[in-house]
């Protein structure tokens, strides 16, 4: 194909107002000749890697076509000048994109502009947008070149979690500035009013930002109240009702999200300009960022650390990164739908064999197994008793979101129509005590379930968006202080959670001599004395017990395999089995290395064991997977010969200075 120039595409194509279908291939053709790259047919003539419409399976059961397609590098999408948007041409790709091999970039067209959006995983999404002035200016046709020769240097540096560190570090400064003048003054601020009053605002940035509120509505009420507080607060009340019941928020009509997050218009009152105008200067900073990309996974837990240190840190709770959490999931939660799934597939017939009308019955059954599974992964229900801010619960969620995904696309090329996604947060459900995190880990499954749908396709969603999440707790999961009874948990399919690590030394120091009489004579004839975790252990280990859970997986020190903590792993081992397990994991808290022990376990049901990786016969319960030793005997010869040496319990170094010797 002979090359064009950047004037000779610009002049012909600003003169052309066709439609899709008559523009699509012609432009494209053209946008190779601009930058010396060979057409899809002068490269691949049977539509094996570069292609004009590509098949796709749609979720949902509908096939579709992708107007071009590069593998490896893009799937890209036309709309014409009649009137068609390009934001319908991008929801379009993100149907497309999973059957083409989720390429590292998505692009749309018309016949003036090209944007071209990124899909790297873990990473900020970025728009490059090419128009006529910058292909002449020389930025536009470079933008053009690296999308066919080097895809991998759109991808952006930033990954979500640096996004979303920086982006809460700054906006957390709202609740901080709130605090600071309540305490300074003397007011009492309501935790948990405040907690929703935050939380609104960082649900109103993100929902502004995945349009589902009206474009710049949130950005525009923070910038046009600057001059004027008291407007600012009454905008906000104003807009806060309209997301209750949805409504009018002046000229634009707002959904009706509600959900118990917009139940009250809460704003604080009686706060002095000066303050408001600080928490102002903080919005209009974050606004403009965007929050459509922030890390659900999170975001809660480094929000909640800064308005809250008091209370979560000397429990040791801490942020669980993405790969913990998995850690934990994949076995425990995952690992037998998958293996359900792998022997549905095995046994359904080839599309080939339904596609040629063979069979028909096998293919009825076919599809009533398929709907079958899709409806148990829609039911199954996950708890994590020590949810903070829910973290382990929004990973759990999203994994089974893409294995549903994966069903219904698996069904339509089977010819199974009619599966929709119907995997909600209404399956989880939550323990938490503290209010702040209570707030946070209804706000992060909402902000991962909305986001998930928009990245994937499913940005339409009914009214109300935000449904009630009260399986969503906020109590103490293992003593109700005033009864001196256990809380009762709900049951669940599986429990997963990384409950708070506090040494048996340290409960009365943290938790007061109250708490801990009344927490060790609940559970005086189950266990012993000992760390905060293993009463999260305990409970889980009776839920499986009594048949109202079938699998746990929970996070613990190291320390949970000896001594008088390693009593609740010898119970699991009676009365079921561990199944899965981390012996040793290095862990960072607070700049510090620690060490965690991950362990799974069941009633018995689960017939193989893993251990650090690794396939062994049994998983004893000191986390070893050879000699039982924790069976050993004591051997009386050694009686009376050794002592437990000095155990140091206070700050009592005297320093080898010699201004000490001086003094």
């Amino acid at each position: 194909m002979q090359k064009i120039s950047p004037q000779q595409f610009v002049k012909k194509w600003s003169q052309i107002q066709l439609k899709e279908r008559t523009i699509a291939q012609t432009h494209f053709n053209d946008v190779c000749a601009l930058i010396g790259h060979k057409t899809p047919l002068e490269i691949d003539p049977t539509g094996e890697f570069f292609t004009f419409e590509a098949q796709t399976d749609k979720v949902g059961g509908k096939r579709g076509w992708a107007d071009a397609w590069y593998k490896g590098h893009f799937v890209w999408e036309y709309k014409g000048l009649e009137g068609a948007s390009l934001d319908a041409a991008y929801q379009q790709l993100l149907l497309y994109k999973d059957s083409l091999g989720n390429p590292p970039l998505l692009i749309t067209s018309d016949a003036q502009d090209i944007f071209i959006h990124t899909n790297f995983t873990n990473t900020v999404k970025r728009i490059h947008k090419v128009t006529f002035d910058n292909l002449l200016e020389g930025s536009g046709l470079d933008l053009l070149k690296r999308a066919f020769y080097d895809p991998e240097s759109f991808r952006p540096s930033e990954t979500q979690e640096q996004a979303t560190r920086a982006t809460a570090e700054r906006f957390s400064h709202v609740a901080n500035t709130l605090q600071a003048w309540a305490k300074l003054e003397g007011v009492r601020i309501d935790p948990e009013q405040l907690a929703h009053f935050i939380v609104r605002l960082l649900f109103c940035l993100f929902a502004e930002d995945i349009k589902l509120l009206p474009a710049g509505v949130f950005t525009s009420l923070v910038r046009q109240s600057y001059t004027d507080t008291r407007q600012f607060e009454q905008s906000l009340r104003l807009l806060f009702a309209a997301m209750r019941d949805g409504g009018m928020f002046g000229f634009q009509i707002i959904p009706h999200f509600n959900g118990g997050l917009f139940e009250s218009d809460y704003v604080p009152g009686n706060v002095p300009t000066h303050v408001l105008r600080e928490v102002q200067e903080e919005l209009r900073a974050a606004a403009p960022q965007d929050w459509s990309s922030i890390d659900p996974s999170i975001f809660g837990t480094l929000f909640e650390r800064i308005i809250d240190k008091s209370t979560r840190v000397p429990l040791g709770a801490h942020y669980t990164g993405k790969d913990d959490i998995l850690l934990v999931i994949e076995p425990v939660l995952m690992q037998p739908l998958r293996q359900k799934w792998q022997n549905i597939k095995l046994m359904l017939p080839p599309p080939s064999a339904v596609g040629m009308g063979e069979g028909r019955e096998g293919g009825e059954k076919a599809g009533e197994q398929l709907r079958a599974f899709s409806d148990e992964i829609a039911a199954l229900r996950v708890l994590d008793p020590a949810c903070g801010s829910g973290n382990f619960l929004y990973m759990a969620l999203r994994q089974l979101l893409d294995l549903q995904k994966e069903v219904i696309t698996f069904a339509a090329l089977r010819g199974v129509d009619g599966l929709e996604l119907t995997v909600s947060p209404q399956q989880l459900y939550g323990i938490e005590k503290n209010p702040y995190a209570h707030e946070l880990a209804q706000v992060t499954v909402w902000i991962g379930y909305l986001q998930w749908r928009v990245e994937n396709g499913f940005a339409t969603m009914d009214e109300p968006i935000l449904k009630p999440l009260k399986q969503i707790e906020n109590k103490d999961a293992i003593l109700d202080l005033a009864s001196g009874d256990e809380p009762e948990w709900p049951a669940v399919d599986v429990i997963v959670g990384n409950p708070p690590f506090l040494g048996s030394q340290r409960l009365r120091s943290e938790l007061g001599d109250q708490y801990t009489n009344v927490l060790f004579k609940t559970y005086s004839s189950r266990l012993p004395a000992c760390d905060l975790v293993c009463y999260w252990f305990e409970k889980a280990r009776w839920m499986i017990e009594t048949g109202k859970s079938k699998r746990a997986g929970l996070l613990a020190t190291q320390s949970i395999r000896g001594g008088v903590n390693r009593t609740v792993l010898e119970r699991i081992k009676q009365t079921g089995n561990i199944f899965w397990g981390q012996s040793d994991r290095n862990w960072i808290l607070d700049g510090a290395m620690v060490h965690v022990s991950m362990i799974g376990f069941d009633d018995g049901a689960e017939k193989e064991h893993l251990l650090d990786d690794k396939l062994v016969e049994q998983i004893n319960s000191d986390l070893t997977g050879l000699v039982d030793l924790t069976q050993a005997p004591r051997l009386t010869e050694n009686a009376g010969l050794c002592f437990q040496g000095p155990v140091k319990v206070g700050p009592f170094d005297i320093s080898n200075s010699p201004y000490a010797k001086m003094a």
